[in-house]
């Protein structure tokens, strides 16, 4: 199985960076991930005042997908998600729900069976995600702490083991990339981050023709979820409506009004990130679950 070391990343998505593998469609691959900060924040004594924030989000990538041209599909299985024995929390700068209301603080918390130390009194379990998972854009080259319609980061805790995620490609052999790993994050990310961590993602790349995909998707064994982002929270919301409305009709063969009235009784908007101040984007995802008897959304 191809590994791709955590020393080859990318801090932006685009269509100029060189792969640092090529791959077969269907093929697995282990990508070996930095923190979201390069490993800057070693101990508690280390602020992200002092840090270098041109080496934020590292994507370990990007691969080429032998196959992959625009107006395809990109499906990126997580098989398996590692951690390493280290992670960190922090507060930042202008960042955060309780913004006017924290001090600058780092907190390395230590990761032992499967569970987060807190404290000498809290400790709780894993549940680790994907922050930065995506595709080269169009055009241009868009910073991996950003995300967009490419991916990037997206910063959902759907994106987890088990979980298929869907991008529509937009270059040849698609460069994919991800990274961000976090032991466990709360929907909305409200302080700016979750438990920041390194680690490793068994992954396989699988491409897909003739799906006509406009934005991120996420499935899990029991859900679809859009994706969607935007600086102001209900354009984001309103989006991703759209996007789920449309896969609705398109593969359950509803009219427009019925896949709104069947959202309205059985969908959900959930936030995965509202940290930030705008004009960063906030970004938000619908979720569906899957129903009885009814196709998958995306395939």
């Amino acid at each position: 199985m191809h590994v791709v070391e955590r020393d080859q990343f990318v801090f932006s998505f685009s269509g100029n960076h060189p792969p640092v593998l090529a791959v077969q469609s269907g093929e697995r691959i282990v990508l070996r991930t930095n923190d979201c900060f390069s490993g800057q924040i070693r101990g508690d004594q280390d602020l992200v005042t002092s840090i270098d924030y041109g080496k934020i989000n590292p994507a370990t990538g990007p691969v080429f997908v032998e196959g992959a041209q625009p107006g395809d599909v990109l499906k990126a299985e997580i098989i398996r998600i590692s951690l390493d024995g280290q992670g960190v929390i922090t507060t930042l700068p202008d960042i955060g729900t309780l913004i006017h209301h924290s001090e600058i603080r780092s907190k390395t918390v230590q990761i032992r069976e499967g569970r987060v130390q807190f404290s000498d009194r809290i400790e709780f379990e894993c549940a680790p995600m994907v922050g930065v998972i995506g595709v080269a854009p169009s055009e241009g080259e868009v910073a991996c702490g950003h995300p967009g319609r490419h991916g990037g980061n997206l910063d959902s805790s759907c994106i987890a083991e088990g979980a298929s995620v869907y991008l529509p490609v937009f270059v040849p052999g698609a460069l994919f990339g991800l990274g961000d790993l976090h032991a466990r994050m709360g929907d909305g990310e409200m302080c700016g981050t979750g438990v920041e961590i390194a680690g490793e993602v068994e992954v396989r790349l699988t491409v897909l023709k003739g799906i006509p995909l406009a934005a991120p998707v996420v499935e899990t064994k029991d859900s679809w979820h859009s994706i969607a982002s935007d600086h102001d929270v209900l354009a984001a919301i309103r989006q991703a409506s759209e996007d789920m409305q449309s896969m609705i009709v398109r593969s359950w063969e509803l009219t427009p009004t019925d896949a709104y009235l069947l959202m309205g009784a059985v969908g959900d908007v959930q936030m995965s990130q509202c940290c930030k101040p705008c004009p960063v984007e906030t970004v938000v995802r619908v979720r569906m679950p899957k129903l009885e008897g009814m196709p998958g959304l995306v395939e």
